[in-house]
């Protein structure tokens, strides 16, 4: 199957060299945490933290959830790694506090982070024609794609939370239900919101296709498409639904840390397939190195908002971000078992809601994208 790459090229773009001013450094406690998120703010700089490499917290529970083993700082020359992601997604909060509190090199990673400013599916592209080795995007924005066979694998995931439905607060749309018959804004037509507030449409009895008209805007816009009357709610993932609940004009309806999704992972680890057969170790280490990230970020959200700040070119506070990294679920972060269970579900919504093909069968379509790594 062949790919048109322009548009991934285009959008992929280096981080600069230079470095802004060191992230002031806490004393690095013992715990665990993650993040992720994803709006379009372009990465500006690179930072880079000196200092002692924390250990990684053992005593954590034997579970799939936190299924890292206890790990000792890499010796030796480190592995050269370029992870892309969107550096406007604030829920990945978790990736700069693994590089910046040294995390990618106690586990043995000289990781450089490629931004990728285009739609997240796109992130697959990139790891899958070899513009980067790994990746970390959003589960809904993956699965369709990953179904028309890019030579990529899951391989971990990192947190929960990020996507959320507004509406005006003088609105008497007060549930799902009352959308029927109402448009709902969206930044894009196969974007992770549109394809959550699908399937939660549908189970809440509504047909997605008919009942709903969900119309694309620019991001920008979204709110002001709302405030115009050209859409009576608006579906997107953070940051900008929470900076847009906060001065109180609009409520959220739903997101996906409500009901039986407030423990279900949002953000997936993805590394190309040749990566995969050839050095699986070094995809093992990119896991366990973000995990412990997450962990961390978990524990001390602050102090990883603090390294996340700086990556968006100040668009973003750190009041905001700390804010985010304590609603978003980066202590969750399954593997094994209980994300293959997670995938699964996922996978039989979006058929469920026609994004996946009716035909697929789903128990092979998972076992097909995912690698447990750390086993």
């Amino acid at each position: 199957m062949t790919h048109d790459t322009s548009d991934a090229e285009d959008a992929v773009e280096k981080a600069p060299a230079d470095k802004q001013q060191a992230i002031s450094r806490r004393a690095i406690l013992t715990g665990a945490g993650a993040v992720a998120l994803a709006a379009p703010f372009v990465l500006s700089a690179r930072g880079s933290v000196a200092g002692p490499i924390p250990a990684f917290p053992t005593g954590l529970p034997d579970s799939a959830v936190c299924r890292v083993a206890d790990s000792v700082a890499a010796t030796g020359p480190l592995k050269k790694v370029s992870l892309a992601w969107n550096a406007g997604a604030a829920c990945l909060v978790g990736i700069t506090t693994t590089k910046e509190k040294g995390i990618f090199a106690k586990h043995g990673l000289d990781v450089e982070l490629v931004n990728f400013s285009g739609s997240t599916d796109q992130l697959l592209e990139t790891i899958a024609t070899g513009k980067a080795d790994a990746a970390v995007g959003m589960a809904l924005r993956w699965l369709k794609p990953l179904e028309g066979g890019f030579d990529v694998k899951i391989v971990g995931s990192t947190h929960g939370g990020c996507l959320r439905l507004l509406v005006p607060a003088t609105s008497d749309i007060k549930k799902l239900e009352d959308l029927k018959g109402k448009t709902v804004a969206v930044s894009d037509m196969n974007s992770p919101s549109k394809n959550f507030f699908s399937v939660r449409l549908k189970k809440a009895g509504l047909d997605p296709e008919k009942d709903v008209d969900f119309r694309p805007f620019p991001l920008p816009l979204l709110r002001t498409a709302v405030e115009k009357g050209e859409a009576h709610a608006l579906a997107e993932n953070d940051p900008m639904p929470y900076l847009w609940l906060k001065d109180g004009q609009f409520v959220e309806i739903s997101s996906n840390l409500t009901d039986e999704y407030a423990n279900r992972v949002c953000c997936l680890i993805g590394v190309r397939g040749t990566t995969l057969r050839e050095d699986k170790s070094t995809a093992s280490a990119i896991v366990r190195a973000l995990v412990e990230g997450a962990n961390y970020a978990h524990h001390n959200p602050e102090e990883a908002a603090a390294t996340y700040v700086p990556y968006t070119a100040g668009k973003v506070t750190v009041e905001d971000v700390t804010t985010l990294a304590k609603y978003h679920t980066h202590g969750h972060h399954p593997n094994g078992a209980d994300l293959k269970n997670e995938l699964m579900l996922y996978a039989e919504e979006l058929r469920l809601v026609n994004v996946l093909k009716p035909s697929t069968d789903i128990g092979k379509y998972v076992e097909r994208i995912y690698a447990d790594v750390l086993s």
